[in-house]
């Protein structure tokens, strides 16, 4: 039974994650609680019915008390069997049967399945962001915000459905008991409900702006402690520990300021409804024995009109804790909602086909971008690539070379111009099936926190282990794999890497992105500094193995190591976002221009920077 209410929602089905979510709180969760507004219809129903048959059985205590009053012993079954036997089975059989279903409802169907649902579509929205929203925030803070949105919503609108509107119920059942007595005893009430909504007219919006501030503050706080332990080795290497200590705890004392503020709001809203129960309590307990006195009030409804006033004593601060909840979450929402409802900064176009190479030419037609400088990073780059041709980009540092890489693999919209593969426009097909031709190796590779399999299959997915291993083998990784161990005993293909695969060398991640690459064995292959973490001797083994990779692929390789890419068909030389120079390595040294100052500056084939400069 349980399995098969579990399954009543399905968190993962299909959605347009394209659609980018409203900026406003309310429309927020709506968006995200569309797919469940069925249920939580069927909880608000199982909850206004609960609360109904929970505050009549104080109105039953009543009725009990003046029944046996009024009765004689030896005839009140008799007399009032039917009725008594109706009371029993609406407490022992009608009251536990609501109870379970509003817990099967909630537990069962609702809670788990929506927050999971939640996490899942911001999640996949947010994956689509491109690389530069990724690069300007905590990678820590935004997968807290992702995670907690899920429970917030929800927890809103289980609050809302479920806490709130029960304690509604009971409030007006005892308003309506006692207006049918005397308005004079419906009054306190009636003030009561007054001044509870004066106190929380006042307490909601300074706790949502405070449960803002506060939220806010913690996902600093988590930012900067994932800050430091992503980026250990640095802090270690640095002697920064104290440096790192004092970040997060200034990080964790503006936390505290904030949610001491919050709690000062708390403690004097409380004190308020202190008083406020109180004087309710003896109010309407004064009242009634007076009523009662001049015969206007019977002793069951005595005891049922206090015992509702006590309940919704007892229930008013759990109210105001629970809406103090609902505000926390709310600020939750906020803060998760200003990181998450953005919109994309690259999109596909609507309809857009997949990019189908036969040939592998690539051309960027005066090209231009900037990152929204007014200097340009790349200024009208007319470069034609032929099919099957091996192109290199040469240049000092901040030439355009990484950046004319990343507009290929439209990780960047243009600003003016286009680039086309075999004719088609980059811009008009999808990304994905943009990037699925491309293979990439990069200076600075990063490994997934997974095994060497999962990293070396990342290439291509459902690839046979035989398959992998060969990758293996041309990327020369195949010695260091057979030695691994990680800390769980897991060994070789199947040990872990860690964060990032800080635990290997930068060799030995380098030669994993390239056995990755050679498993994808996509038609256009760019390098970006594709050996610079390897030694000599490795890297002439690598180069043997690229070069058989690069056979009958177009190749956009970038080296500050003249030497590793002198022999491809075509260097290009790249200054200030524009090409300057380009022809083959002999040609180029022929010309004395840049190219030659840069290979004769060099000490050992490496581009320093000062070099650089000095070519200028």
């Amino acid at each position: 039974m349980f399995r098969r209410l579990e399954s009543l929602i399905d968190p993962f089905a299909p959605f347009s994650d394209s659609e980018m979510p409203p900026t406003s709180v309310a429309r927020f969760m709506w968006h995200y609680l569309r797919p469940v507004l069925g249920w939580l219809g069927v909880l608000l129903a199982i909850s206004v019915v609960t609360g109904i048959v929970e505050s009549s059985l104080y109105l039953l205590v009543g009725w009990f008390v003046d029944l046996l009053a009024r009765s004689s012993p030896e005839t009140i079954l008799a007399d009032h069997g039917h009725l008594l036997l109706l009371a029993a089975l609406l407490i022992a059989v009608v009251r536990p049967l609501l109870q379970s279903l509003d817990e099967l409802v909630q537990n069962q169907i609702i809670v788990p399945q929506t927050t999971n649902l939640i996490r899942w579509r911001t999640h996949l929205y947010t994956l689509r962001h491109s690389v530069g929203y990724f690069q300007g925030d905590f990678a820590g803070r935004l997968a807290n915000r992702i995670v907690q949105a899920g429970p917030a919503i929800r927890e809103i609108a289980v609050t809302l459905l479920d806490t709130l509107v029960y304690v509604l119920i009971f409030a007006v059942t005892a308003l309506a008991l006692f207006g049918s007595i005397s308005l004079w005893l419906a009054l306190p009430m009636a003030l009561w409900i007054a001044g509870y909504g004066a106190l929380m007219w006042y307490f909601v919006p300074r706790a949502q702006t405070r449960s803002l501030a506060n939220s806010e503050s913690r996902s600093l706080m988590v930012g900067r402690v994932v800050d430091s332990y992503t980026n250990i080795l640095t802090v270690k290497l640095f002697a920064r520990t104290d440096d790192e200590r004092s970040s997060v705890r200034d990080a964790l004392d503006q936390w505290l300021r904030s949610f001491l503020d919050l709690m000062r709001l708390i403690t004097g809203v409380t004190a308020a409804l202190a008083f406020m129960n109180s004087a309710l309590l003896v109010a309407t307990a004064t009242l009634s024995l007076r009523l009662w006195m001049n015969g206007q009030m019977t002793p069951g409804e005595i005891a049922a009109g206090l015992a509702l006033v006590m309940r919704v004593i007892t229930m008013s601060g759990w109210v105001m804790h629970t809406v103090r909840g609902v505000f926390e979450n709310i600020g939750v929402v906020q803060e998760s909602m200003a990181t998450i409802a953005r919109p994309h900064a690259v999109v596909d176009a609507p309809g857009a086909p997949d990019l189908a190479v036969t040939e592998g030419a690539i051309r960027f037609d005066r090209a231009t971008f900037n990152y929204g400088r007014e200097t340009g990073v790349i200024t009208d780059l007319d470069l034609a690539i032929r099919p099957g041709e091996k192109v290199g980009l040469v240049g000092p540092s901040g030439a355009g070379k990484t950046t004319t890489t990343s507009l290929l693999l439209r990780l960047h919209d243009l600003e003016g111009g286009r680039i086309t593969i075999d004719g088609q426009d980059i811009a008009g097909v999808t990304q994905d099936s943009l990037r699925r031709q491309i293979a990439v190796v990069t200076q600075d590779t990063s490994l997934l926190h997974r095994s060497i399999r999962e990293n070396i299959s990342y290439g291509r997915m459902g690839a046979s282990d035989a398959e992998i291993e060969r990758a293996t083998r041309l990327a020369h990784a195949d010695g260091f794999i057979a030695d691994l161990v990680d800390h769980k005993g897991r060994r070789r293909l199947d040990a872990h890497v860690g964060e990032r695969g800080v635990k290997l060398s930068g060799g030995q991640r380098q030669r994993i992105a390239i056995a990755r690459v050679i498993l994808k064995d996509a038609p256009i292959l760019v390098l970006d500094e594709a050996t610079s973490a390897l030694d000599s001797e490795i890297e002439a083994a690598i180069q043997e193995a690229l070069s058989t990779l690069m056979e009958g692929k177009t190749v956009l390789a970038i080296a500050h190591r003249l030497s590793t890419i002198a022999a491809l068909d075509r260097l290009v030389v790249m200054d200030h976002g524009r090409i300057v120079e380009q022809g083959s390595h002999g040609e180029l040294l022929a010309k004395g221009g840049l190219y030659a100052r840069l290979w004769h500056r060099q000490s050992g084939g490496f581009l320093g920077e000062k070099e650089a400069q000095a070519a200028e």
